[in-house]
């Protein structure tokens, strides 16, 4: 089974590596019950991130999700990275593909699947919903250097 490296670690920061993308299908995530989907990477732990999870997927052409899924606090960001799918949020199914970003809320129902004929690559991004507010704003943080 494959594992994240370590690029850099500090007061302010983690750095780590998949790999290449190509080569996420090494990854294995044991989900229990006998459940274990191939493919996929969580990198909050590895990160040691306070705020987020993230994941790297691959999906070879016809898979799909292991099962349909929602939350209770986070929404998560799905970015397609590379490949096409098809993407199901409680009874909408649409097409996706590199390039595409799919926010959805904690209540939805999702899952996707891959419609193409090449491997499926996608980023998601889990938060919790609701917290950015106006006193948030990037440009208000920032530091020139």
């Amino acid at each position: 089974m494959k594992e994240l490296k370590v690029l850099g670690d500090g007061a302010n920061f983690t750095a780590v590596s998949t790999g290449k993308f190509d080569e996420l299908g090494g990854f294995e995530l044991p989900m229990g019950e006998g459940v274990t989907v191939n493919g996929k990477v969580f990198t909050g732990a590895a990160l040691k991130s306070t705020g987020m999870e993230m994941s790297l997927q691959t999906m070879a052409p016809g898979q799909a999700s292991p099962f349909v899924h929602a939350h209770k606090k986070h929404e998560e960001l799905y970015v397609v990275i590379k490949g096409e799918g098809e993407f199901k949020v409680d009874d909408s199914v649409f097409p996706v593909a590199e390039g595409s970003l799919v926010r959805v809320a904690p209540a939805g129902k999702r899952s996707l699947r891959n419609t193409g004929k090449s491997d499926l690559v996608v980023m998601c991004i889990q938060y919790m919903a609701n917290v950015f507010g106006p006193d948030d704003t990037p440009a208000g943080d920032a530091i020139i250097l």
